[in-house]
């Protein structure tokens, strides 16, 4: 990618979605312990994002750091359909949410609830017959729709079911933000020259070699029966596929690719559960704190600890 960034970002593009277990909080620390040569220099030759999800660290390495190549992967084909859309058609998806913001925003608290489930239908009954596979016209008013609903929404939760359906009702913000143009346009640029691709994360193998930064952000493992959001794309995430992520992670760093992965720390509640030490014993295992809730109380919320694996 050609931009300059010798002194001063080009765009500052983030997130467009709220995602839980966002990596916003958590960026300084991991690049922190980005490998001294790219921290020095701000290049990147090629990374690879395989979790892409909501894109905290994707967003921020894109506004501050020259990327030759930039690849982004996720299962959940709703999100990287709207990650098209950005990309290919910006000025249409603004004035779709617009419309949308113009529409809702002046209703009252019943009426906002009852365009908001009206759409969620429509964005479920559009399931059998949506072409996922060929990027086409139609995509722009469903990622409309995805990013209306997430900005509207119960708590900004991203969630479908074993049918797809997209479920979460609908939330109680007084002036929710439906249309960040501007951040739209800054994402769309972000995403001119990185490659999009729904799938699964061991589609980005083949790719990866020793000129690549590899962040894995993948479902956390979860830590208390409150906590299991590894459900968001309509899969599970269980403990045999994190056995399969960490033998993945040794091809990688078998190719020379730099890598780092984020999890949750079972330490949290068992000190004995040496669940990732296991899968990752000789690399690099940190604990760093965030503040995340494992426990339905509130009171029992706070800062625990998260593990950064690094092969380097």
């Amino acid at each position: 990618m050609q931009y300059d960034l010798s002194n001063n970002p080009v765009f500052e593009a983030k997130p467009f979605l709220k995602w839980a277990g966002g990596k916003k909080q958590l960026i300084e620390t991991i690049e922190s312990k980005f490998p001294d040569e790219i921290k020095s220099s701000r290049k990147i030759e090629k990374y690879f994002e395989p979790f892409v999800g909501g894109g905290a660290l994707f967003f921020y390495l894109m506004s501050n750091y020259q990327i030759s190549e930039a690849y982004i992967y996720d299962i959940n084909r709703e999100l990287i359909l709207t990650y098209d859309a950005i990309k290919n058609n910006p000025n249409e998806l603004i004035e779709e949410l617009k419309s949308l913001s113009e529409e809702y925003i002046p209703k009252s608290q019943d009426e906002r609830k009852e365009m908001y489930l009206d759409i969620r239908q429509k964005f479920n009954d559009a399931i059998p017959d949506f072409d996922f596979k060929n990027y086409n016209d139609d995509y722009i008013q469903r990622a409309a729709y995805t990013i209306f609903m997430n900005k509207t929404c119960f708590n900004g939760l991203f969630r479908l079911n074993r049918n797809m359906e997209f479920n979460v009702p609908h939330g109680r913000y007084k002036k929710p933000l439906i249309c960040d143009e501007e951040n739209i346009r800054n994402v769309s640029q972000a995403l001119q020259h990185t490659t999009i691709v729904c799938g699964s994360f061991l589609d980005s193998e083949d790719l990866i070699d020793d000129k690549s930064l590899v962040y894995l952000d993948p479902p956390y493992r979860p830590i208390s029966d409150t906590s299991n959001f590894n459900t968001y794309a309509g899969n599970d995430f269980n403990d045999d596929s994190q056995r399969e992520l960490g033998e993945y992670y040794k091809r990688i760093s078998n190719k020379g690719a730099k890598a780092i992965l984020s999890n949750s720390d079972p330490k949290n509640v068992d000190e004995n559960d040496n669940f990732f030490d296991d899968i990752y014993a000789g690399y690099t295992i940190d604990r760093v704190y965030a503040k995340r809730s494992i426990n339905s109380n509130a009171s029992k919320r706070g800062a625990i600890t998260e593990i950064l694996v690094r092969n380097y």
